[in-house]
This record gives structure tokens, sequence and C-alpha cells, in this order.
């Protein structure tokens, strides 16, 4: 059996017990990925962390010309200093953030997917005042990408039950 042979085998054989199951891809056909593109109106940002959650919302999902079901989310973030030094200063900081969403339809506004996630980003304290700000500034970016993936990856799970 040549090599070529035998990787498709092998492919067809690790893909049997997914088809059985009913695994269907995210972005394959009749999947939700195009189920849910271009079909939810996220709320507007009122912050600038919003507004870095916004836009990865709308990088991944689309922006909605005719939506039918609305997004709307709320940020929580909280600092934890992580490194402390002898002399107390600190050296390292968390930043633990939690999104809090629903989806709900528009025209009936009956909540079809709500839920919570969460994660934290870290960024060193030790540089200047402007490079521990410019540090902070980058770690906030990130946990809202962060936390918009997340989402993303919640409201694709649950989207073959509403959307």
């Amino acid at each position: 059996m040549s090599s070529s042979d035998r990787r498709t085998f092998l492919t067809l054989l690790a893909a049997a017990p997914l088809a059985a199951c009913g695994f269907a891809p995210v972005y394959g056909p009749n999947g939700a990925g195009g189920a849910l593109r271009d079909r939810l109106r996220i709320a507007p940002p009122d912050t600038r962390l919003g507004f870095v959650l916004v836009a990865r919302l709308e990088d991944r999902l689309g922006r909605a010309s005719a939506p039918t079901h609305a997004l709307d989310w709320e940020i929580t973030t909280d600092d934890r200093d992580l490194a402390i030094t002898g002399t107390d200063d600190i050296t390292r900081t968390n930043v633990i953030g939690t999104l809090q969403f629903a989806v709900t339809e528009i025209g009936s506004d009956r909540t079809v997917q709500s839920g919570e996630v969460s994660t934290f980003t870290a960024y060193s304290t030790t540089g200047s005042p402007v490079s521990t700000a410019a540090a902070r500034r980058d770690a906030e970016d990130r946990l809202m990408v962060a936390l918009a993936d997340q989402l993303v990856s919640r409201l694709l799970s649950g989207a073959t039950d509403w959307a």
C-alpha cells in the first residue's frame, strides 16, 4: 500500500466515528457558522474595551444588515497583583475579565441563549509609567479579543438550537 493510499485510508477511518455521532463542521454546509454570519445585531460599545470587543465580534460574525437576533453583553474586569517583590513592589498584574451575554429574538424578545465566559491576561509593571500604561492597555485589548473568541465559540456551539 503506497503512503498516499495509507493516509487516505487512515483519514477515512478516523472520520468514521465522527460521522456516526452526528458531527457536522461548524463552517460546513448548513453549519452554525453560516447560520450566524451577518444575523446578530451586536449591542454598541460605550467604552474603549467594549469597542475592542465589538470590533472582534464583528470581524468573526459580520455586521448584520437584516438581523434576526440581538446580542447584548456586559464586561467586568478586575486586577490582581500577581508578583510582589520583598520590598512590596508589584512586578506583574493579572487582568481578569468576565463577559455576560444574552441573545434574544428580535420582535419577540425571547432569550434563546445566555451565559458567561471569562479569562485573564497579564502584564509587567517593571518599566516606566508610560510603558506600564501601554502594557496594561495591550493586556486589556488581548483580554477583549480572548473573551470575544470564547463568546463566538459558545454562540456557535449553541446556535444549532435557535439559528
